[in-house]
């Protein structure tokens, strides 16, 4: 069996008296793809910071690559991919310019001419940081992942303001990836897209690990909670989802019109 490339063993944060994270496990091996899912505010993008070495947990035990994230973030860093929701970069910064900034943190960095044309950045290559769409801003910070050639990429909401073409063949390149050996975890709420990818889910409510496994283990755990509902095979993961999450009010007419005559 290969040896774990991430290791996470009873993982807990808290942010004052909030329990953000409460005794999360789970481990990934090479050429894994793992899911973490899970509404907002569940402890998912805490969770994943701390792998990333950004967050020191309350408690529990971190390894990536056999070594502490928080504590030798360097050495991690050389070796890890990770793509962020949400990244500033030098508003006056061509493309080019940035690429050939981060290809010199590396020893051996990738090609990112090829990775330009491969993401269709090709021609904006010329063009500063700042006038670039969010999803072509969204394509560059996966290209700046993929600089250093790493064994664990870490990819928080990867394909948010991506156009369903470019999804797609976004879904095929991380298969491919996969298919080289380097392992992946994931944060995403687009369900179509965790079944597209994932190996394993990890699925967190209110900072609580309430499932671990692979998909067809995901789906035998929400017939289990919900007993007597008639089921189809080809149930997407999307709808077994949104059938255990916990469901939040929308607006509905009557309380906007009971606003506008209050204002009125």
């Amino acid at each position: 069996m290969a040896q774990a490339i991430l290791q996470v063993e009873h993982l807990s944060i808290s942010y004052g008296n909030l329990r953000a994270v409460q005794d999360v496990s789970f481990s990934l091996e090479p050429g894994e793809i793992l899911a973490v899912i899970g509404q907002n505010g569940s402890g998912k993008t805490s969770t994943v910071e701390c792998v990333e070495g950004l967050r020191r947990p309350d408690s529990g035990f971190i390894r990536v690559f056999g070594m502490d994230p928080w504590q030798r973030r360097r050495e991690v860093y050389r070796q890890m991919g990770v793509q962020l929701q949400e990244t500033e970069y030098p508003s006056k910064c061509r493309v080019e310019e940035l690429c050939q900034l981060f290809a010199g943190f590396y020893d051996r960095p990738a090609d990112w001419r090829t990775l330009l044309s491969q993401l269709g950045l090709e021609e904006k290559r010329k063009r500063p940081v700042s006038r670039l769409s969010g999803g072509e801003r969204q394509r560059l910070s996966i290209l700046l992942s993929l600089m250093g050639r790493p064994r664990l990429l870490v990819l928080d909401e990867l394909t948010t303001g991506l156009d369903p073409q470019v999804r797609q063949n976004m879904w095929e390149s991380f298969k491919n990836i996969r298919e080289s050996g380097v392992a992946i975890v994931m944060v995403s709420h687009y369900l179509d897209e965790v079944e597209a990818l994932a190996d394993r889910i990890l699925y967190l409510e209110k900072g609580r690990e309430l499932f671990h496994g692979t998909q067809r283990g995901f789906r035998e755990y929400v017939k289990s909670r919900i007993p007597g509902e008639e089921w189809q095979e080809n149930c997407s993961l999307e709808k077994l989802y949104l059938m255990i999450t916990p469901r939040a009010r929308g607006l509905t007419l009557e309380s906007i019109s009971s606003e506008t005559r209050q204002r009125d």
